[in-house]
């Protein structure tokens, strides 16, 4: 019956044989197959046995109207773990057997599931191995408590590291940002002395009326324009007729010249 896919709880359970009776504590393995399953049960004295076949599986599942693999879960479900609002019972079935049964709803109306057990042949093999499994299962339990509490340690170094290192770089970035700003202001108070500074000059030459410098420069090199009148073009035709050659009369004078010193020749 051992394969891959098999699975096994152990569940301790309080139950009770009838309602009048005190309650007793028990221990139930259940091994867990696709299409079948066992239990073994102790009260750490006598030990019952229950071996379902895939055939009693197949009824049992075909009367609550669900499949094989569902009726197996259910069963795991309920018996791997103990469920407060169900009623667990192992009571007599006569001839040393013993019928293991626990209560649930469904759809409004309370059901009871229950198998019939065997005693064991062998009640003290049958409770060793159950223990056996239990400690193993405390073992393996205490040591993932071991694996998970170091990394939590670990975690929580890696933590404390990080959180010193986030303090250490937000104290350098108030420190920059403070000296940042120390540099900006004394700039930004430099500039404004300045500013003050030329203000103060300005008014001080409107004050005294000179105007600027650049006013002073654009009207330096610049001489008046004076339009000349008819009265300057006729004293200078006068000018020119008291005993002054004017271009018409030297122009013919000369021609005349030319021409005598023609004929002598």
């Amino acid at each position: 019956m051992e394969s891959e896919e098999s699975r096994h709880t152990c569940l301790k359970l309080d139950v009770s044989e009838d309602s009048q009776s005190s309650k007793q504590i028990i221990f139930v393995k259940g091994n867990w197959f696709p299409c079948q399953f066992s239990l073994s049960i102790t009260d750490g004295y006598d030990a019952w046995l229950c071996n379902a076949s895939e055939e009693d599986v197949k009824e049992r599942a075909s009367q609550w109207d669900q499949s094989v693999s569902e009726y197996i879960h259910f069963a795991e479900t309920f018996l791997g773990f103990q469920h407060p609002t169900s009623v667990y019972r192992i009571t007599d079935a006569g001839n040393g057997y013993k019928r293991l049964s626990f209560t649930f709803e469904k759809e409004g109306i309370q059901l009871e599931w229950r198998w019939r057990c065997k005693p064991s042949s062998d009640s003290k093999s049958c409770t060793a191995s159950i223990l056996d499994f239990l400690m193993e299962a405390n073992i393996r339990l205490s040591e993932e408590v071991v694996k998970t509490t170091q990394s939590f340690e670990q975690l929580k170094e890696e933590a404390q590291k990080c959180l010193v290192q986030s303090e250490k770089l937000s104290t350098q970035r108030e420190e920059f940002e403070s000296e940042v700003y120390a540099k900006f202001v004394s700039v930004l108070n430099s500039k404004k002395a300045k500013l003050r500074e030329l203000r103060d000059r300005l008014s001080k030459q409107e004050a005294n009326g000179k105007l600027p410098q650049e006013e002073e420069v654009s009207t330096d090199g610049t001489e008046p324009y004076h339009s000349r009148t008819d009265d300057d073009m006729n004293s200078e035709d006068k000018s020119d007729g008291d005993g002054c050659e004017t271009s018409k009369d030297v122009l013919p004078r000369s021609k005349n010249r030319v021409r005598k010193r023609n004929t002598l020749t």
